[in-house]
């Protein structure tokens, strides 16, 4: 599957969230750890119906970029 995810950079830090999986955030200290946190929350989070989640139209920050992460 597919999710889009906000990635940003804070410091040192990297932190993102699944849109379409609410609850879904990590943060660590590098990009490619990050993006493998999100995967593995994604697959760890129970499957939203389309009407639950898929549909949201994201609120992204300035400082920040919209992804599509495939789990």
């Amino acid at each position: 599957m597919k999710y889009k995810a906000v990635i940003k950079q804070e410091g040192d830090w990297w932190v993102g969230w699944l849109v379409d999986l609410p609850g879904v955030n990590a943060q660590e200290r590098e990009y490619e750890a990050l993006i493998e946190s999100l995967k593995v929350g994604a697959e760890d989070m129970p499957v939203l119906s389309e009407t639950e989640g898929l549909a949201l139209e994201p609120d992204i920050p300035e400082d920040a970029r919209l992804e599509t992460i495939e789990v």
